[in-house]
């Protein structure tokens, strides 16, 4: 009993305000952990290389080296490969890659069909302005289609994705990537009728790498615009007090 008594002393003085700290702690599970920005630039380059840059220098490298269809297939294979890795290694499979991996499968599957190489390249214009629509008309719906692909790159959840800062972002990055699009397509076509094959493969690959990675450091500079707002880029310290 003496020494509850006493105990219950000592825990009575911990209590007073002199004796009282405050420290900063990670978040529980009622706040989520957020990535920081360097987390999320690294997804985005990732997903990037995978999906965009190695198919494009591959099929240009092979393009150069053994003739278009043999760069065709290549390319195509590269892109069901990273999926089957990703896959057989219990990895996400981002939107992206599924996206570029279908769109490749059609190039493909029409030049073979034809023995066309010119439809082949035809089809990334048809393929980019068919994109950039339904991108433009995802914004009637509640969830433009970067909504849907940013799940790739940021851990989201529904009260997240409804705050209004984070819907206007998805928004203004929806109309800015079906821009994109449109204009791509029309400098494609213009490449394509106005170039020989291998002029058109060079300017083409090397111009649309530069507008992807040009256009992706915008939405990430964006992003992080809109995350910092939000306090969404990294773990926000939460002050409680603690006894001394």
């Amino acid at each position: 009993m003496r020494n509850h008594a006493y105990g219950g002393d000592i825990l009575d003085s911990q209590h007073t305000p002199a004796a009282t700290a405050v420290l900063s702690v990670p978040p529980t599970d009622a706040h989520p952990h957020r990535p920081c920005l360097g987390t999320v630039v690294r997804r985005v380059s990732l997903s990037l290389l995978i999906a965009c840059v190695i198919p494009a220098t591959l099929f240009y490298s092979v393009f150069a080296l053994a003739g278009v269809w043999t760069a065709i297939v290549v390319a195509l294979g590269w892109s069901y490969g990273a999926i089957a890795w990703r896959a057989l290694t219990g990895r996400r499979t981002s939107g992206l890659l599924l996206l570029t991996a279908l769109l490749l499968t059609v190039r493909t599957a029409l030049a073979l069909l034809t023995d066309s190489t010119w439809l082949y390249f035809l089809q990334p214009i048809i393929s980019d302005g068919v994109v950039a629509t339904a991108f433009l008309l995802s914004l009637v719906s509640a969830r433009p289609m970067v909504a849907r692909l940013a799940g790739d790159f940021y851990p989201m959840d529904h009260e997240l994705s409804v705050r209004p800062r984070i819907r206007r972002l998805f928004r203004n990055l929806t109309v800015l990537w079906a821009l994109l699009g449109l204009g791509k397509a029309t400098m494609t076509l213009w490449l394509l009728q106005s170039t020989s094959l291998e002029t058109f493969v060079l300017v083409k690959s090397i111009s649309a790498l530069s507008i992807n990675m040009l256009a992706a450091t915008a939405t990430i500079a964006l992003a992080a615009y809109v995350g910092r707002q939000e306090g969404l880029l990294g773990p926000v310290p939460k002050l409680v007090p603690v006894l001394a």
